[in-house]
């Protein structure tokens, strides 16, 4: 007996069938999906498939005698609901928006996507504006909560997997504002540092590469810029601080003792993005939150 049938649609194209199951049916275990692969219990157009096939558009899946019953014992994972005022603020931060994609000029406390510390988040808040009616918001890159500027969210698959890409690959060029303790002793040169990770009680060992130039200094502060070759976790967090020169309003990477480094808000500003797709070239600007302007005019320094 069938209990469900489903048409493949163009958004799942070249998706694998075991993927699309936990998207589109029930998030089970990969061995489950396997099992009923094999069984022919899931089929593609009434044909037995690999657990790797991948979907082509318009094709037929039906799922024969699968239990759907969800563990009880799981937790249930709710969308964040946005308020009015996270829908009114939202229509001022779009700088691009376009059938396939949207950039957004991202504000400081808002997470990309929700997490076990905070639910509010970017995505949850862009599926209800007037931009993403009739799409899903997709993530392609993260930017950390209390990060300002520039963020990409694709509106379909087939421009989330091409972002991942450009990104894997080093396509996308993005520039990062900081305002940092001290002095720098070279007015321009690269960072290069091994972050440590910890992932399931493993020390990992990552490196690090940033670019970095000196816009305006005095002997307490200094405006860099911030080229990241690699996207690691905190990365220019955590270079900045091994440098001795961490980010004014950091709370986690910092000197304790600095007095300095108590502000609420994190300075550091996603500024510019560039890429191109099909020949054509794309470079958006990330206007600077007033935060971000009212520390510079405190700190006595500014963008020349």
């Amino acid at each position: 007996m069938i209990k469900k049938s489903f048409i493949v649609k163009h958004d799942f194209i070249n998706t694998r069938i075991d993927r699309w199951f936990r998207k589109n049916v029930i998030d089970v275990p990969q061995s489950l999906i396997e099992k009923h692969i094999r069984k022919g219990n899931i089929k593609i157009n009434n044909k037995k498939k690999k657990t790797s096939y991948k979907l082509q558009e318009k094709d037929e899946i039906k799922i024969y005698n699968i239990n759907f019953l969800v563990n009880k014992h799981k937790k249930k994972t709710e969308k964040y609901q946005p308020t009015k005022k996270d829908l009114k603020f939202s229509s001022d931060i779009f700088i691009e928006n376009n059938e396939n994609f949207v950039v957004i000029n991202k504000p400081a406390g808002i997470a990309v996507q929700s997490g076990t510390k905070s639910r509010k988040n970017i995505l949850d808040i862009l599926a209800s504006t007037k931009e993403f009616e009739g799409h899903t918001p997709y993530s392609v890159h993260r930017i950390d909560k209390e990060t300002t500027g520039i963020l990409i969210v694709a509106k379909n698959r087939k421009f989330a997997q091409l972002f991942t890409s450009l990104f894997r690959l080093r396509k996308i060029h993005k520039t990062y504002l900081g305002i940092v303790k001290g002095e720098l002793f070279k007015k321009k040169g690269t960072l290069e540092d091994e972050l440590l990770y910890i992932e399931k009680e493993k020390k990992i060992k990552a490196k690090a590469v940033t670019h970095y130039q000196v816009l305006d200094s005095n002997n307490t502060y200094s405006l860099i810029k911030l080229n990241p070759v690699t996207g690691r976790k905190h990365q220019l967090r955590k270079q900045l601080l091994i440098h001795g020169h961490p980010i004014i309003g950091d709370s986690k990477y910092r000197i304790t003792s600095d007095r300095y480094n108590k502000r609420n808000s994190l300075m550091l500003h996603a500024s510019k993005i560039n890429f191109s797709i099909a020949n054509i070239k794309y470079n958006f600007f990330a206007e600077l939150s007033s935060d971000f302007k009212m520390t510079l005019k405190e700190k006595y320094l500014k963008i020349l």
